[in-house]
């Protein structure tokens, strides 16, 4: 999900020179208070984001919010005890919510709330912001920084919207997405552009397998690069060959993967080459498959059939 609600954020900075361009970097918050909490679940977590990678976690059964990856040799960014006293608030106020939601369904049992907001920079300059709230899963009500107001997308959703608004929410959320975000996120990147600059190359490997009906599966898998945006695709003798599927994923080692896969026939002997584009590289890969022999391309693995 992250990635997606990253992308969604990007969209909306006007692109500049590439010689010019810094960023852009997001900040971004997930959060999820649940009305039943049990051992594995606590009744509330949230996990911030720079750009894709979770840089603190906090739930209310530890009570604290503590850096992660990289950002626990980092000193100095955050007061985390601070920061652990405004995400127990902040819970309070979530779970506060759940009940009130569920009053409105006349719901009963267990129910969760997921809450994601964020706000991006380019250049160093706000360009963009989100705040979305979410009741069991279905889309529950967002906020317009440009009217400004709270939308509701479910009728219930009405009643929060009119109970947040006579608060004063409005002007405190517009305020927070476009300016105190952006500060917190310049104050961040001053501490996290080398984590977030960095520029891992793709290993790519190639493997191919026969299936039932003489069709032969190539599928070609680059992996352990960053950041995010790559291209990936096959070709025929020069040609572009439409892909039979595609995917992409985020490691556990925070680093991409990403695959493409074409079907031909199974005494179709190409030539099949692969064509690898990313930020990191000087110029694209190309990996031929080669039939019973390994393909390889920068740092990759071999692959041979199956």
């Amino acid at each position: 999900m992250v990635p997606v609600l990253l992308s969604l954020l990007l969209f909306l900075c006007p692109a500049v020179a590439q010689e010019t361009q810094e960023g852009p970097y997001s900040l971004t918050f997930h959060s999820i208070a649940v009305s039943r909490p049990t051992e594995a679940s606590p009744s509330f977590q949230a996990t911030g984001y720079l750009n894709d990678q979770a840089f603190f976690h906090y739930d209310s059964e530890s009570g604290k919010a503590e850096p992660l990856g990289p950002w626990r040799q980092v000193e100095g960014m955050e007061d985390w005890e601070k920061e652990s006293k405004y995400q127990k608030a902040r819970g309070d106020f979530i779970l506060k919510n759940v009940e009130d939601i569920m009053s409105y369904y006349k719901d009963k049992g267990n129910h969760t709330i997921r809450e994601k907001f964020g706000c991006v920079l380019r250049n160093n300059n706000y360009c963009g912001s989100f705040w979305t709230i979410a009741y069991d899963g279905q889309d529950y009500i967002k906020f317009n920084t440009e009217i400004p107001a709270w939308i509701p997308l479910q009728p219930e959703a009405l009643n929060t919207k009119v109970k947040w608004e006579t608060e004063g929410s409005v002007q405190r959320s517009k305020a927070y997405l476009e300016d105190e975000c952006p500060q917190m996120l310049r104050r961040y990147l001053q501490y996290s552009k080398i984590h977030l600059d960095r520029q891992d190359p793709p290993s790519v490997s190639i493997t191919s397998q026969v299936a039932p009906g003489d069709t032969r599966t190539l599928k070609c898998l680059a992996y352990n690069f960053y950041p995010q945006p790559i291209s990936l695709y096959w070709t025929r003798a020069g040609s572009v060959v439409e892909a039979e599927s595609w995917g992409d994923d985020f490691s556990e080692s925070d680093s991409y993967q990403s695959w493409v896969v074409v079907k031909i026939p199974s005494e179709d002997r190409g030539p099949y080459t692969c064509h690898v584009q990313h930020s990191s590289l000087a110029q694209p890969l190309t990996v031929p498959w080669k039939e019973k022999q390994e393909a390889r391309g920068e740092g990759s693995s071999g692959s041979q059939d199956q």
